[in-house]
């Protein structure tokens, strides 16, 4: 080409130069008016798509980017997290990974007492912590409500151990009223490939180990062990924490059969008024029976008590005895109980207990002023 007008551009990532010249050169004044005009017009014209390019580029990317982050926490939302989570455990398959999930412990109770607004505070300076705490490579995500996930990539459960163990007893607190308020967590965590064939069965696993210790009294962090099992939340967990948890108080629930009196589960209330470190300390010194709480010359006419009440059916109205404490003292108690039918374990009572002493002096005081 002779003496060819040319026009450099980019779109996207390829570069490209535009040329013209008349078959017969540069001699006729009009035609080159005329071809000036149609490069200038079309000069323009690619200018304006490629500016249109980019900018439909940019939102697009802007849009998948809000499409896997949570709004409240800046973190990786369900959905976000899982796709990245695939990703990276399908780039290195050999590797080892570490998922945690966790939740805030009686969250219902500080969206009850201090409203929603400052839930949300709850949530966001839970999601600021796990930020700040763990290292820039390690997976952060919110599947819902109050539930998070982590995932660690080269990390066993031994080496992953102490740092979640740290994470789960940094103190945490949001501000209400100009002043802070805490809260605890429960954290569950397994191992891929040692429990795990695929990043599913991961999150299986770590939610068995969640809810395990939502069973064993809360605020702490467990792993994965065989013979939890996955479906634990639909299951014991789940639905007892359920009927508890929403009710204040010192609850234990328990098999609501005459012959088999098996304990499944005590609130944190309960183990604090009776001494019991932890549900574990309460199953072995009790052997799981609920009349091993039961002061031994009691047991019988207790026993005996709510159990005439059921077959007459009526539900279980307030009982007084003696309840034996971690230490081997009793403490002196009204019980009030319900039965709740569980879908797999039958008929269950759950109790709330007062404690009896504590009763008479508040109503003492109350009605002699």
């Amino acid at each position: 080409m002779t003496q060819p007008v040319s026009y450099d551009f980019t779109i996207g990532k390829e570069s490209w130069k535009f040329e013209v010249t008349p078959e017969s050169g540069w001699r006729n004044n009009t035609l080159i008016i005329t071809v000036s005009t149609i490069f200038t017009a079309i000069t323009l014209l690619l200018s304006g798509l490629t500016r249109v390019w980019l900018v439909s580029k940019e939102n697009k990317n802007k849009f998948q980017i809000l499409a896997r982050t949570d709004s409240l926490t800046g973190i990786y939302n369900r959905y976000g997290f899982d796709e990245s989570a695939e990703k990276m455990m399908d780039k290195n398959p050999k590797a080892h990974f570490v998922a945690a999930l966790l939740d805030i412990d009686d969250f219902k109770f500080i969206n009850d007492i201090y409203g929603h607004a400052y839930g949300d505070k709850a949530l966001k300076s839970l999601a600021n912590s796990m930020k700040t705490f763990f290292p820039s490579d390690a997976l952060l995500g919110r599947n819902g409500g109050d539930e998070f996930c982590i995932l660690l990539q080269n990390h066993t459960c031994e080496d992953a151990k102490e740092l979640l163990q740290q994470f789960t007893r940094l103190p945490k607190t949001f501000s209400y009223k100009g002043k802070e308020q805490s809260f605890n967590i429960s954290l569950g965590y397994a191992e891929y490939p040692t429990f795990a064939a695929s990043r599913s069965q991961l999150i299986r696993c770590a939610d068995a180990a969640l809810y395990a210790i939502k069973l064993h009294g809360k605020n702490g962090c467990m792993a994965y062990r065989e013979g939890l099992q996955s479906g634990i939340r639909k299951q014991l967990g789940f639905a007892f924490k359920d009927i508890s948890e929403h009710l204040p108080g010192a609850f234990i629930i328990y098999r609501a059969d005459k012959d088999d009196d098996e304990l499944f589960y005590a609130k944190h209330e309960f183990l604090h008024m009776t001494g019991y470190k932890d549900m574990d300390e309460l199953f072995r010194l009790t052997n799981k029976r609920f009349r091993s709480l039961i002061r031994e010359d009691e047991q019988k006419q207790i026993e005996s008590s709510i159990w005439e009440q059921i077959d007459d059916g009526n539900e279980n109205d307030y009982i007084h005895f003696h309840l034996r404490k971690a230490d081997g003292s009793y403490l002196s108690v009204l019980d009030h109980g319900r039965i709740v039918e569980s879908q797999q374990y039958g008929r269950v009572f759950y109790v709330l207990f007062m404690d009896w002493e504590a009763m008479h002096i508040h109503y003492s005081d109350k009605f002699s002023g």
